[in-house]
């Protein structure tokens, strides 16, 4: 073997593996890591692994994950025991009507001993953050969550201070109930990388939940299986998942296809499906996958995009978002195994 065809084996096996510490991270271990948290809290939220597995999609993604479903469904135990699963610093945050910016961001207090003001940081600077019922508070402190959630930092009295990494927001709302309440807006929904429902368990997952809770709740018995350091690799490490050139283009006729319907007032925006891309990225690494199917695709249009567009007709629009999505999964072309190998 002469020393270029070296180098270039080197190079294809460095393509998929991420530096951390003192090693390298293969692709691989995304899929080992995600299956160990998602066993963790599936001991708690019985008959949601798939919800678990679009949860850490969005996590190992570095994007925020908005559940949007009716009490009682499992949405902030969902959030505790993947907080209890990572050796991540975790705050919550719950929402109500009276709650201010400062509240969550901090703020400067007067100190009379050296005459200076002092920053006292809010919870939001935190590694995992719960935004617990997240449409009781008002528009000017759901605001409060933009910078954080866009930028990864925090801007107080004009002094910008950056946040920690991992950075997580997992927010849920209720969407049964409208007194008392503020919608969120179009750009705040555009930050979350998917929203998603949990619904209810099937009858063989009820009657394994009653059993797991009749001495109370496991979720106090859940150790980290993860740090946040090795989240933080994992984030880097997905960069180097494949995507070829025809899942690309099907991606980009989807959003235009959501652009063009007359059902549809504002279609994805660039945001939405650079969203898309890092998504189907981090769920392939999950799946054990060094490349990005179109299947990937498929799986996370809904989660990924419904929540994102703005419909002629209002009512009821969430499920309608969900339903036009289907019917345009329906109608574009997907990519087929000849056109990938044209590369």
């Amino acid at each position: 073997m002469n020393r270029i065809s070296t180098i270039i084996i080197f190079m294809q096996i460095c393509a998929g593996m991420r530096y951390y510490g003192d090693d390298y991270m293969e692709l691989k271990e995304v899929g080992a890591v995600a299956q160990k948290i998602n066993q963790n809290i599936s001991r708690v939220l019985v008959g949601k692994k798939p919800e678990i597995d679009l949860v850490l999609t969005c996590l190992f993604a570095g994007g925020h994950a908005l559940l949007d479903d009716v009490p009682g469904t499992g949405k902030t135990v969902l959030a505790k025991s993947l907080a209890r699963s990572l050796q991540c610093d975790f705050k919550r945050i719950q929402f109500t009507a009276d709650l201010l910016p400062s509240d969550i961001t901090g703020l400067s207090v007067f100190n009379q001993k050296t005459g200076e003001f002092d920053f006292q940081p809010g919870p939001a600077f935190t590694n995992i953050l719960l935004a617990d019922e997240i449409n009781r508070t008002t528009p000017r402190t759901q605001s409060a969550l933009l910078e954080c959630m866009e930028e990864k930092q925090i801007t107080v009295d004009g002094d910008t201070k950056a946040l920690g990494a991992p950075f997580f927001v997992i927010a849920t709302q209720n969407p049964v109930e409208s007194s008392g309440t503020f919608a969120l807006p179009e750009a705040q929904l555009d930050r979350f990388l998917i929203r998603l429902t949990l619904g209810y368990p099937s009858t063989e997952d009820s009657v394994d939940i009653l059993s797991n809770y009749l001495n109370g709740s496991p979720n106090i018995e859940l150790d980290p299986v993860a740090t946040g350091a090795e989240i933080n690799a994992l984030q880097d490490a997905i960069g180097g998942v494949f995507v070829s050139e025809p899942i690309r283009k099907y991606i980009v006729d989807l959003v235009e296809a959501t652009r063009k319907h007359d059902d549809i007032e504002l279609g994805i925006s660039t945001r939405g499906m650079l969203a898309m891309l890092r998504a189907c990225q981090a769920y392939a690494a999950i799946q054990g996958r060094e490349y990005v199917l179109p299947d990937d695709v498929k799986a996370l249009a809904v989660p990924v995009f419904a929540h994102r567009l703005i419909l002629k007709v209002k009512y009821n629009s969430s499920t309608k978002s969900a339903e036009l999505i289907q019917r345009l999964l329906n109608s574009v072309p997907a990519p087929t195994e000849s056109t990938d190998q044209k590369l």
